[in-house]
């Protein structure tokens, strides 16, 4: 079950560093910029020409963040986990690591929630998003997935490139919280 940000817990931004420091948060972030266009309709996963892939202010975008999470010594998890799209690949390796990362194919599920869809294929996705939002990460750890933004008023709504919504999981069928919404701007002023 979604819980929607309690804007009375208003918990500042360094406390708010400091549980997250301590672990047990999802760090869903939005993969980097991307060209401009759209995937071609051969897109192929094997195939990053059937792809929008990185521009180079991605590139950067992306090694900023993984400089940022060492910075503010957030523990990790690892693997992190990305959608297997190039683009999002690519962010996680330039972020964490060439070899630090593992596909999750659900979120290719949250991608298609952009394209029209039967309402009860919409519900099952959503569903499945929110038992992963509930999982918790390991003790003292935090969990990375490098995804995709969402419709505007669906899932985790509109996320900027390199944006992170901070979510704290209740374990399976209790639930989550949203602890902040980040840009990447803000990420790097974060703790300073």
């Amino acid at each position: 079950m979604l819980n929607r940000p309690n804007h009375s817990m208003s918990q500042s931004f360094s406390a708010l560093l400091n549980s997250i420091r301590e672990g047990g948060y999802i760090l869903y972030a939005r993969h980097a910029e991307a060209t401009v266009g759209s995937d071609l309709p051969n897109l192929n996963f094997y195939d990053c020409a059937t792809q929008r892939n990185l521009s180079d202010r991605g590139r950067s975008q992306a090694v900023t963040y993984g400089e940022e999470i060492r910075r503010l010594n957030i523990p990790i998890m690892y693997p992190v986990i990305t959608s297997p799209f190039c683009r999002n690949i690519e962010t996680a390796q330039l972020a964490f690591g060439e070899q630090s990362f593992q596909i999750e194919p659900f979120l290719i599920d949250i991608y298609r929630l952009s394209r029209p869809l039967n309402p009860w294929e919409q519900v099952r996705i959503l569903n499945q998003l929110h038992s992963v939002l509930e999982t918790q990460p390991s003790p003292g750890r935090n969990t990375v997935i490098i995804g995709h933004s969402f419709p505007r008023g669906v899932g985790l709504g509109r996320i900027p490139n390199m944006g992170t919504v901070i979510v704290k999981p209740f374990g399976q069928r209790n639930g989550y919280q949203i602890a902040a919404q980040l840009s990447l701007g803000r990420l790097t002023s974060f703790g300073v």
